[in-house]
């Protein structure tokens, strides 16, 4: 598996306080069946983290990790919050992309009503960045308003939902709509979002086989996140949702 969403750098934001810790999550996803992780820390007013300093630390914990023996490969990338993504110099935005692909992975805000959102990410698309957009079943503005991400996706938004939301990590009413965006179509990658090895543990495989999706936890885990990370063309879900039309999606949400 390849886990595109996860805090495993040390002492860089509220992920590991230490590299030790860090080395933990990494043999704790290893163990789990993921082998390549991109190492996404905030970019955010709170941590200001910038791209040389991400770089370092994945290279100091990829050496660190095969000294250990850990059979775990560690990908520079970023989670850059909504309101810094618009200032955030051209050439930084750039290095803060997933492993080095096309794709930046944006964090909305955990409000009831997100402003600007369609158009920071519009702006982003002109300037050549395509958009992966991180746990969307978490973010209340979605729950008001699903046919707000339907939008962003028709855009060419992918999506990716934290793992521990399909086994009620987060909560009964996250739960069932990361359920809902599945059935939908909406939703295009799982990922660990980690932090550390109990309160917020690199678990996938186990999460989406309790949820009962492993017949596409390959398309989840492995082959929509290489192609994110190569730049290579998505590949279509091999087993789609029932729902494939528009306006059953739109009623689907109206019955919620």
């Amino acid at each position: 598996m390849i886990d595109l969403h996860c805090h495993v750098l040390p002492g860089i934001d509220d992920g590991p306080a230490t590299i030790e810790r860090s080395v933990g999550l990494a043999r704790a996803a290893a163990s789990s069946g993921t082998r390549i992780i991109v190492a996404t820390p905030h970019v955010s007013w709170r941590y200001p983290n910038e791209a040389d300093t991400i770089a370092r630390l994945t290279a100091q914990l990829n050496d660190r990790l095969a000294a250990d023996g850990v059979p775990l490969e560690v990908r520079a990338g970023a989670e850059i919050a909504l309101t810094r993504a618009a200032e955030i110099d051209p050439d930084q935005l750039m290095a803060l992309r997933l492993g080095g692909g096309p794709w930046l992975l944006l964090e909305p805000p955990f409000t009831p009503i997100v402003t600007g959102l369609d158009g920071v990410v519009a702006e982003l698309q002109t300037k050549g960045h395509s958009i992966v957009l991180a746990h969307p079943e978490r973010c209340p503005a979605f729950h008001r308003d699903p046919q707000a991400l339907e939008s962003l996706v028709s855009a060419g938004v992918l999506t990716s939902i934290t793992a521990g939301s399909l086994v009620g990590r987060f909560g009964g009413p996250v739960r069932r709509f990361a359920m809902r965006l599945i059935a939908s179509g909406l939703v295009h990658n799982v990922a660990s979002d980690a932090h550390d090895v109990d309160r917020r543990p690199p678990g996938i495989a186990a999460e989406l086989a309790r949820a009962g999706l492993e017949v596409n936890a390959d398309w989840l885990t492995r082959a929509v996140p290489d192609a994110i990370l190569s730049g290579k063309e998505i590949p279509p879900c091999p087993n789609p949702p029932a729902l494939t039309t528009r306006r059953s999606r739109r009623r689907r949400w109206l019955r919620r």
